[in-house]
């Protein structure tokens, strides 16, 4: 198990699958991007913007990839998918991958993972219990 430590409140040492070596790691600008154009599929653009703005001041908490998973309602993609497989490279270089970005349902125990998905595959596909670091809105 690892010992990761936090090193400032912007940023967070990731798991020993994440690269925890390598030190911490904050949500990269183009996650946000990614985020906010998907959840303005499903919400009006003032509502994307903002709940896109909550993630980017949403501090970094840790949960099990299993759990992530399990209360998006979604079902881990296999490794042979390119985009888990180049995440499962990343983590095997002990590169760090960005957190990922979730957002709450209004009224469901739901939430839906605004950008991420392939992030939490991979590391559900290393270790389902390992803490994978999330932003929630």
């Amino acid at each position: 198990m690892s010992s990761a430590k936090r090193s400032s409140p912007n940023s967070i040492a990731l798991p020993s699958c994440l690269g925890t070596s390598r030190g911490s790691k904050r949500v990269a600008p183009e996650d946000f991007d990614s985020a906010r154009r998907y959840l303005g599929l499903l919400f009006r653009p003032e509502d994307a913007q903002t709940l896109t703005a909550s993630l980017r001041d949403a501090a970094i908490q840790k949960f099990p990839a299993k759990d992530v998973l399990r209360a998006a309602g979604l079902e881990p993609k296999p490794k042979t998918d390119p985009d888990v497989a180049k995440q499962l490279k990343k983590i095997k270089r002990g590169e760090k991958l960005s957190p990922v970005l979730l957002v709450r349902v209004p009224g469901q125990a739901r939430l839906l993972v605004a950008d991420g998905y392939h992030r939490v595959c991979a590391a559900y596909l290393r270790n389902e219990d390992e803490p994978v670091p999330c932003q929630i809105a």
